[in-house]
């Protein structure tokens, strides 16, 4: 039976464009919330786990309130963090986002999702549908990894507030890309947390 990951990222965030680093959800996020806790309606799911932060938090509430099934649990390895620093493949474009990283983030969040990967991805018995609500560069490294692509590639993947992306595994198979990033459940006023030139 193939085992699902749904990989969401929260919902658009008050402030946010003032650099706070955690808050609570805007009006806009908490009816982005609303519609994928629709989108989700019916999903088995055997499991839910979000980051602890603030954002993500709220966000799986609203879900759960939707969802009565759904416990969802808070998980530290899906904090928001920095996964990987730059490497001598990365190209010279991204040294001003890397460069504003300390080594300290940059060995923290790599630790983090190393253990994020063998906790998640790992083969599971039956029939499962796990619901992961997270941030933008976590999703960015479940991604890379389940396409097998360099470390420095997270930082060009990009996921809207509220998007929906899912990984497959079947038995004795690798993990699969089977959507990323899908927006179709929220109207286009409502599609927020990407370049303006990526949404679409």
């Amino acid at each position: 039976m193939p085992h699902y990951i749904y990989l969401v990222r929260h919902g658009e965030q008050q402030d946010a464009e003032h650099g706070m680093p955690d808050g609570p959800l805007s009006a806009r996020g908490k009816r982005q919330a609303r519609l994928l806790a629709e989108r989700l309606g019916g999903v088995p799911f055997t499991g839910a786990w979000h980051s602890p932060l603030q954002r993500a938090a709220e966000t799986a509430e609203i879900i759960a309130d939707r969802l009565p099934s759904l416990t969802p649990e808070p998980s530290a390895l899906l904090f928001d963090c920095f996964p990987s620093g730059k490497s001598v493949d990365t190209p010279s474009a991204y040294d001003p986002f890397f460069g504003a990283i300390s080594d300290a983030e940059i060995d923290a969040g790599s630790a983090q999702m190393e253990d994020a990967v063998a906790e998640f991805l790992q083969s599971r018995p039956g029939d499962r549908h796990d619901l992961l609500i997270t941030h933008n560069f976590v999703i960015a490294w479940f991604v890379r990894e389940v396409l097998g692509a360099p470390d420095w590639r997270w930082v060009g993947i990009n996921q809207g507030n509220c998007g929906l992306t899912v990984l497959q595994q079947r038995p004795g198979r690798p993990w699969t890309l089977v959507t990323h990033n899908d927006l179709g459940h929220l109207p286009f006023e409502l599609r927020t947390g990407l370049p303006d030139n990526l949404i679409v």
